[in-house]
């Protein structure tokens, strides 16, 4: 019996210890599944968010996004397409919430003027146009005590197609938050398979 045990132990401790060591491994990944992936193997960091950085942002711009990916149940966005562009009304009951919104679309909005693409890491690819294309777009800004109303406009169809688009990404980081941008991004690497 008590060499049937220790048999049995041989054969159970390296196994036991790959367990633990893919155990560990998926912990250090952040607990494996979509919730510890990271494009370099890292894992996620959701308190300071490394994929909102990029090639061209201010810490400020970064805290804004940060602010409104950890609040997203706090967002209200309701956006009309319309035949030559979008009309988007974004708010929050939460003043701190509110001011990132606000921060984040007047900034934002200044770059394409400017065409000053940030190139944030997890940017959406459908953002490329609007910085190139600036000059063809038409926006129109007011801020609310809750919030910001922007319409945009534009004469040109694909500038258009990107508005929608792109309205269309905003209001599913608003209502899900980092997971819409998983599920965003893995879409366009099985699009590009």
């Amino acid at each position: 019996m008590k060499q049937t045990i220790k048999k049995a132990q041989k054969l159970l401790l390296p196994l036991w210890l790959i367990l633990a060591a893919s155990t560990a491994f998926a912990q250090q990944l952040g607990g494996g599944g979509m919730h510890g992936h990271g494009a370099d193997g890292t894992g996620h960091d959701m308190r300071n968010m490394p994929g909102l950085q990029g090639e061209n942002v201010t810490k400020g711009e970064t805290a804004d996004l940060a602010t409104m990916f950890q609040t997203f149940p706090q967002i209200d966005r309701e956006v009309t397409n319309l035949p030559n562009g979008i009309r988007a009304v974004t708010r929050s009951d939460n003043p701190q919430v509110k001011d990132a919104i606000v921060r984040h679309v007047i900034d934002m909005i200044a770059r394409v003027e400017a065409g000053d693409d940030p190139k944030v890491f997890i940017q959406s690819p459908t953002l490329d146009i609007f910085f190139e294309r600036y000059e063809a777009l038409t926006t129109q800004v007011e801020v609310t005590e809750d919030g910001v109303i922007v319409t945009q406009t534009s004469d040109d169809p694909e500038l258009v197609e990107a508005m929608h688009i792109h309205a269309a990404e905003v209001s599913a980081m608003a209502d899900q938050g980092m997971r819409a941008v998983h599920q965003m991004m893995m879409e366009r690497a099985q699009n590009a398979q």
